[in-house]
């Protein structure tokens, strides 16, 4: 079957919206993912449909029952399995041409460079929690010049933000230094979404649980950060349509029907923002001594 299989036949519908040179320069990328799971594992398949022609792909989880509301992987026959094995037959399977490394005991300072070695882009497919990970990934990404684009699934939506070689860092956007993990999970959060449009309509806050390194996540917001992460993929590779990167963002919710674009110079250092922290600390206070009234 795979001889059958014909690069320029399988992705000639994105012709129009790209040239077919423009098409050809996307099989020649590279584009490194960690993490295989809600948002990773659509970002691959997401990806692979654009005709982008070879990943780096990382995950240490296999798939579980509870994966299966949001994970582009999670079938019954995928129970047990690696996520990044069954995501990159998966991938396989809609392009046999496929070059996918795969690093399956995750992402981490000792195989760091190897993973970003001939990356075009690093996409973000790690768990909200990862915060370790994510900072060290996004440094290297930082000193090695790669760009990078983190999708976080908020609600029933997504909130966006693009790094630039040359531009405003990861650290210097969320000012993690030192934090601890509530903190870190707060800053982030308002970091990604200052607007915090997927506020007000939560239906169970008690499902929200910072210290069980836990919360909510639906489909509809991993799918809808595959196809922002796949948009600005094209135009960082690509070259055009121009890239809006931190402190510049924006968050869309389709609950909402709203679409709210954000600028924070200093990032968690702006005033404003600065406020926003405050205030969801108070939050954050209020809805532990809640959950231990409960408990």
């Amino acid at each position: 079957m795979a001889a059958a299989f014909d690069y320029d036949a399988a992705f000639s519908r994105n012709i129009g919206w790209v040239t077919e040179a423009e098409q050809q320069q996307l099989r020649g990328k590279r584009v490194a993912i960690a993490g295989m799971g809600g948002v990773g594992g659509v970002h691959l398949l997401t990806l692979a449909r654009l005709g982008i022609g070879a990943f780096n792909t990382s995950d240490f989880d296999t798939f579980d029952v509870v994966n299966f509301n949001r994970q582009a992987g999670a079938m019954v026959s995928a129970l047990g399995r690696p996520k990044v094995d069954v995501l990159a037959e998966m991938a396989a399977d809609i392009n046999p041409q496929l070059d996918i490394r795969r690093f399956p005991e995750g992402v981490s300072q000792h195989n760091l460079d190897d993973f970003l070695r001939g990356v075009d882009l690093y996409v973000d497919g790690l768990d909200f929690f990862a915060f370790e990970a994510r900072r060290s990934t996004f440094a290297a990404c930082h000193r090695l010049g790669i760009p990078a684009v983190t999708a976080a699934p908020l609600g029933l939506g997504t909130a966006v933000l693009v790094f630039m070689p040359g531009g405003m860092s990861f650290e210097e956007y969320f000012c993690l230094e030192g934090c601890d993990e509530d903190e870190m999970a707060v800053r982030f959060l308002l970091g990604l979404s200052p607007g915090m449009l997927q506020r007000g309509y939560l239906a169970d806050p008690s499902r929200v649980n910072l210290a069980e390194r836990r919360g909510p996540s639906t489909i509809a917001a991993c799918q809808l950060c595959a196809g922002v992460t796949a948009t600005e993929a094209l135009k960082i590779l690509l070259g055009r349509g121009g890239v809006r990167a931190a402190p510049h963002g924006y968050q869309f919710d389709a609950y909402r029907q709203r679409l709210v674009r954000t600028w924070r110079p200093g990032g968690n250092r702006n005033p404003v923002q600065r406020l926003g922290l405050w205030i969801a600390r108070k939050q954050l206070a209020k809805m532990k001594t809640s959950g231990a009234a409960r408990g």
